[in-house]
């Protein structure tokens, strides 16, 4: 059955975006959209309750924030992905707090798109690439490695075991940038192998 998606934000471009990015996915069906939370209010007490919202935390008429607690009080069975182009660990926390089951930043990809809405239906938590990052420079002491788009999937097929042949022929890349990304990753975690490379990356969840 299709996972049923709404969106609220409060600019055409970002619904016009999303909407694109999800339009073509077969288990995805998209049930409208609202611009502020009344009209967000309005649909969910007339129209179908939708299985996910992505909400915006910026609306003009009222915060995200209170729009999610709102929300979650009177459709308890509806997931919320926070939306926004804030990192700040204070806007995601309280985000999470009022009833949210992840945090999107809208340079979000696809991937990452689609990889939270199945999260959070499945009953997970689900914060993007960026939003962790944001998150983990708070929470730990640790300088948290800053690594590009291209390095985290790198990253990620070196632990799901693949060779550096086949993850160039993965990502259309030659095997020698493959091995230069490998070896900055490796200098950025100040790691002397791909064991403990793998491991440090487990623990800040960057994989």
């Amino acid at each position: 059955m299709a996972i049923k998606v709404f969106i609220v934000d409060d600019h055409y471009m970002v619904i016009e975006g999303i909407h694109s990015l999800l339009q073509n996915e077969k288990k995805i069906e998209w049930v409208g959209h609202a611009s502020n939370a009344a009209s967000c209010l309005s649909f969910l007490e007339h129209q179908e309750t939708p299985d996910v919202i992505l909400m915006d935390i910026n609306l003009p008429d009222k915060s995200g924030i209170d729009l999610c607690k709102e929300v979650k009080e009177k459709y308890p069975s509806t997931f919320i992905l926070g939306l926004s182009t804030f990192n700040q660990q204070s806007f995601i926390e309280k985000m999470m707090s009022s009833g949210a089951s992840g945090y999107l930043l809208k340079n979000a990809t696809q991937e990452e798109l689609l990889e939270g809405i199945q999260a959070v239906v499945n009953g997970k938590q689900f914060l993007s690439f960026d939003a962790v990052l944001a998150l983990r420079k708070v929470e730990t002491s640790e300088n948290v490695p800053v690594i590009t788009r291209r390095e985290k999937e790198v990253l990620g097929l070196i632990a799901d075991g693949m060779t550096n042949n086949e993850i160039a022929q993965k990502l259309f890349i030659s095997v020698a940038t493959v091995d230069t990304h490998r070896k900055n990753l490796l200098a950025k975690f100040e790691s002397k192998n791909i064991a403990s490379l793998i491991k440090m990356a487990m623990q800040l969840q960057l994989i």
